[in-house]
């Protein structure tokens, strides 16, 4: 079996991976820290919580120890982040993994004060781990000087472009030198991402760890079929029933997740929301209470699938199925990480059966349905070859119709006979006006027969 040493790590990285627990590598570590080592290029197809960020920290680490610059620091390794939750783990990870190196880090992003930010940049910092918005604001104010980084690090490139990022980042890739060590990971590998690696890669390694490989292994997934009126008291249920100590859900929108921490309150469930228009130190706040464990359920949007990094979550909710696949598996990541178990809830309405096709496309396989809640419906379950569509119910929700109704005419019977079928149809109440139309009516009929 492969450990870390083997991998050709320095002392003072190893005595850091053993104090943080670490025993053997995952693959996508086993396959990108030696040609990282090596100088080469690395494009990594990898999602959050296959240990990708020790992938390319140890190494640049390492490589960066070899030789320190005399004089003032200055930024030697940019890595580039698309959330605020992901660029503060990534720092978080550098931090642990530099404890017995002199090597110092900065994180930067958007939604705070800057003074604290350009402060440590002025005092000279080895690693500048930011988001694209705040970095580029400093660049242009004068306090960030790229010209001598020599490490450069995309990570969630899918992400990236998926929030419009793809003109930051071209910006920043003119502002870098030319020799210098590239790393690009993606959860997925879509063209859009492949053009974007072939334009700064150089003759790259590719480290393939797919999805399905991941979320397969550990977590019980359960599809159930739920009305969307029905959605609230099943996860209500559920929390209380297995004693959720530590889940997170997630909805389609901010105001979705918002609404539906307020309910949770109100059936005695402690939560907290977390998305993009909470204020940044909200966001902060809710983490760090969900980690510590003060707050038991976690409510996001898809902002936070790929930046929450937290162990001990038993249980991941999908309120509402995510209209994109690969969002899916992002999401249940969340759970069953450092080799314990999890199980996925996914709740579909009769609108949705079109995202659990694509999301079982994905995977390869039928999620088992779970029918012993009281809220299940009989539903037609898509299969993973069929087309998307609406579920076709056995219980309609829809109101029923009137059968007493007359299929013409007008069903109250103090207004029948009040008003001539012809004035109805136009819409007008008005019997003088109404002859007049049916006059000028018979008199171009009449002139058509001439």
């Amino acid at each position: 079996m492969q450990d870390f040493q083997s991998l050709g790590l320095s002392r003072e990285l190893l005595l850091a991976v053993e104090q943080e627990g670490y025993t053997t590598p995952t693959p996508v570590q086993a396959q990108s820290i030696p040609p990282l080592l090596n100088g080469r290029d690395v494009l990594g197809v990898a999602q959050t919580g296959t240990g990708k960020t020790a992938a390319f920290a140890l190494p640049v680490l390492q490589v960066m120890n070899r030789s320190k610059p005399q004089g003032k620091r200055h930024i030697r390794t940019l890595v580039l982040s698309p959330t605020r939750e992901l660029a503060a783990q990534i720092d978080e990870r550098f931090s642990a993994y530099s404890g017995h190196l002199d090597i110092r880090h900065k994180v930067i992003f958007g939604g705070v004060k800057q003074n604290p930010q350009v402060r440590a940049l002025e005092k000279g910092i080895d690693v500048l781990v930011a988001t694209p918005g705040r970095l580029l604001d400093l660049i242009g104010q004068g306090y960030i000087d790229l010209s001598r980084v020599e490490f450069f690090v995309l990570d969630e490139a899918d992400q990236m472009l998926d929030m419009g990022f793809i003109r930051d980042i071209k910006k920043v890739l003119k502002l870098l030198p030319k020799q210098r060590q590239n790393l690009l990971f993606s959860a997925t590998m879509p063209k859009s991402i492949a053009d974007l690696a072939s334009s700064f890669l150089h003759n790259a390694v590719k480290v393939d760890v797919s999805p399905e490989e991941i979320t397969v292994d550990r977590i019980a997934q359960k599809i159930m079929f739920v009305r969307k009126a029905d959605k609230r008291r099943l996860i209500v249920k559920i929390i209380k029933q297995e004693r959720v100590s530590k889940g997170i859900v997630f909805t389609r929108t901010k105001h979705g997740a918002n609404r539906l921490v307020k309910q949770l309150a109100q059936s005695g469930i402690n939560a907290a929301a977390i998305h993009g228009n909470k204020s940044q130190g909200a966001r902060t706040k809710a983490l760090a209470n969900f980690k510590c464990g003060e707050t038991k359920i976690l409510v996001a949007t898809d902002i936070a699938s790929r930046g929450i990094d937290v162990n001990d979550i038993t249980h991941v909710f999908n309120y509402d199925l995510p209209n994109e696949p690969e969002s899916y598996v992002h999401r249940i990541g969340r759970t069953a990480r450092a080799g314990k178990s999890g199980i996925a809830y996914g709740f579909c309405d009769d609108t949705e059966s079109g995202y659990l096709v694509g999301i079982q496309q994905l995977i390869g396989f039928e999620i088992d349905v779970d029918e012993s809640h009281e809220f299940h419906f009989v539903g037609a379950i898509p299969k993973p070859d069929q087309k998307p569509g609406k579920i076709k119910t056995g219980k309609s929700s829809n109101k029923p119709r009137n059968s007493n109704r007359k299929k013409s005419g007008n069903s109250n019977p103090r207004r029948q006979g009040k008003t001539p079928s012809s004035n109805r149809r136009s819409g007008d109440s008005n019997p003088k006006r109404s002859s007049r139309r049916r006059r000028n009516r018979n008199r171009s009929r009449s002139n058509q027969d001439r």
